[in-house]
């Protein structure tokens, strides 16, 4: 609110009126025209984003690009940015993905490219292709099976299976003290019947 207050006194963004209660309101054009006005300026980025999982990968890393770069010569594609990051595809807290989803956010990105979708996450990919297009950035997926690793997918799946079975382990041993608790509550309010309580499945 008092971002808006401001712009208002800059006139950077001044309200198409008041309501009687003096609050600001705006029209659906005055926003669409201030976000293109301070979202972002100049020509958009075509940005190709090629990603490994480990420093061990950065052959097919390089290939990748190579691919991508054949790919752009081949539309026609000028100035185009190559961006290379290493990390897990279902990290999404890597630094260059993180920053591209930002630029995509502000219109700085019209298309995006990737050798194949895993590339750019491993999982949700439909959300981040849904997100690009809401903000006018054309996504582009070769699709290419021989430049998704598959000793990436095992080391994937073994991460979520690590995961879930260390919350499995976790789960048991919530169960195991509510059931003690329980029985030591029973227990106190029938100390007659506290070695003799009815099991509980919980």
């Amino acid at each position: 609110m008092k971002t808006v207050q401001r712009w208002d006194r800059e006139g950077r963004l001044v309200p198409s009126g008041r309501t009687a209660t003096n609050r600001r309101y705006y029209t659906e054009e005055q926003i669409a025209r201030f976000r293109q006005e301070t979202v972002h300026r100049g020509p958009r980025r075509q940005v190709a984003y090629c990603r490994v999982s480990s420093q061990s990968q950065r052959t097919d890393l390089k290939h990748q690009r190579t691919v991508l770069e054949d790919f752009c010569v081949a539309r026609g594609l000028a100035n185009v940015e190559f961006v290379e990051e290493i990390g897990g595809g279902m990290n999404f807290g890597r630094k260059k993905f993180l920053a591209l989803m930002d630029a995509v956010e502000s219109g700085a990105v019209g298309t995006l490219m990737v050798a194949h979708k895993d590339r750019l996450t491993r999982f949700g990919y439909e959300w981040f292709e849904r997100f690009c297009q809401q903000h006018a950035c054309e996504i582009l997926v070769l699709n290419q099976e021989q430049l998704s690793p598959e000793e990436e997918l095992v080391q994937d799946l073994l991460a979520i299976t690590r995961v879930f079975s260390s919350r499995l382990d976790g789960l048991r041993n919530y169960r195991q003290k509510l059931q003690e608790a329980i029985h030591a509550d029973l227990g106190a309010q029938d100390p007659a019947r506290s070695d003799e309580g009815p099991d509980l499945v919980l």
